[in-house]
């Protein structure tokens, strides 16, 4: 670890990983203070989803963005911040259905109650620029009444946790990035598992584990059960 005083979000967001995944590497880690000379261990090492392998791919469980871009054969993987607890971002089949530069951002009463708790007042709208919480960029999808978006953000934590209203949370190079790659149609699926497997080319078998998310304040993600997906079961 450097002595230049960054935090363990300004380390993560070095190597493009999520904050979680570098406490997850490195327990007893203080994400704020984190010691000076301690080497850090880089989770730069991943398995994709077992899924359809096309447009953008959101894993919740894994706090992670994959885009497929058409005709190659490579894949754009981002760490991403998704809904708190009591504002879940839904599992979903999808498309983007625009692109949006320089968005506003209008809270939803139910938005304006949940920080109105906290005794922070919202206003009425945030305009576009440098200050809005969404940031520079978004991509709004098609689910629902378009309430849900893939966009940045102003702040410089967050990104590998759940702290979002809902929608999911990318740093805003990775956001401008995407929304440069992608055309408006782009399919898009949101999944939640937390296991990920792959049998290689040499016969051999990995797998990549992913606490469960936790569905209310008393769960805790240590003890939660595994749900194995039809396709782990098929490749056990």
């Amino acid at each position: 670890m450097p002595n230049d005083g960054r935090p363990l979000e300004a380390i993560a967001s070095e190597f493009q990983i999520g904050l979680l995944d570098m406490l997850e590497a490195n327990p007893g880690t203080d994400p704020y203070l984190p010691k000076v000379g301690k080497t850090l261990i880089i989770p730069s090492q991943m398995l994709l989803p077992a899924t359809k392998r096309d447009g953008i791919i959101v894993n919740l469980a894994a706090l992670s963005l994959y885009y497929f871009p058409k005709g190659s054969n490579k894949v754009m993987v981002y760490p991403i911040g998704i809904g708190q607890l009591g504002a879940n971002t839904p599992k979903m089949v999808t498309t983007v259905s625009q692109l949006i530069k320089n968005p506003t951002w209008t809270p939803t009463p139910n938005i304006r109650k949940r920080y109105a708790a906290d005794g922070v007042i919202l206003p009425a709208v945030f305009p576009a620029g440098p200050d809005n919480p969404m940031g520079l960029y978004a991509l709004r999808l098609s689910y629902g009444n378009g309430q849900y978006l893939i966009h940045g953000t102003n702040a410089n934590f967050g990104i590998g946790l759940r702290v979002s209203s809902g929608c999911i949370r990318l740093r805003p190079e990775d956001i401008q990035a995407l929304f440069y790659s992608i055309p408006v149609g782009t399919w898009v699926q949101v999944i939640n598992e937390p296991i990920k497997f792959s049998k290689e080319p040499d016969g051999s078998y990995d797998i990549e584990v992913h606490q469960p998310l936790s569905k209310c304040e008393s769960d805790d993600p240590q003890t939660m059960p595994l749900v194995y997906s039809n396709e782990f079961k098929a490749f056990l």
